[in-house]
């Protein structure tokens, strides 16, 4: 259940910054009412509502397992966030950044094991 909850923690995360990518998109920033504006969209306020979540189950998971162990874990969501990159806002991801995922997984599984 503990590790459900560490995954559930990383995709909170992970989506709430994408409402955010979303909820920036398509506006600008010049001022403090476009500012506003945008702290106050659906999109953003989803976000920060995601997040809120996600400290709560982290918190949690602080009491279960040490910060060495799940700090790393936290890396996984760089992962998530790439794919996320692709299939929402069509970016073209780089053989580096690849390679660099592939170095986190690596050291996923060796924080893991």
């Amino acid at each position: 259940m503990n590790y459900i909850l560490i995954i559930t923690n990383i995709l909170l995360l992970v989506a709430g910054q994408a409402l955010w990518k979303f909820g920036i998109g398509k506006m600008m920033l010049n001022g403090w009412g476009s500012i506003l504006s945008v702290m106050f969209s659906p999109w953003i306020v989803a976000g920060v509502f995601l997040y809120v979540i996600a400290t709560g189950i982290w918190i949690y998971l602080l009491s279960k397992f040490p910060l060495s162990f799940l700090y790393p874990m936290q890396s996984l969501a760089y992962v998530i966030g790439l794919l996320i990159a692709i299939y929402f806002f069509q970016e073209q991801i780089p053989l580096s950044r690849w390679i660099g995922v592939g170095v986190i997984m690596i050291g996923v599984y060796l924080v893991a094991k």
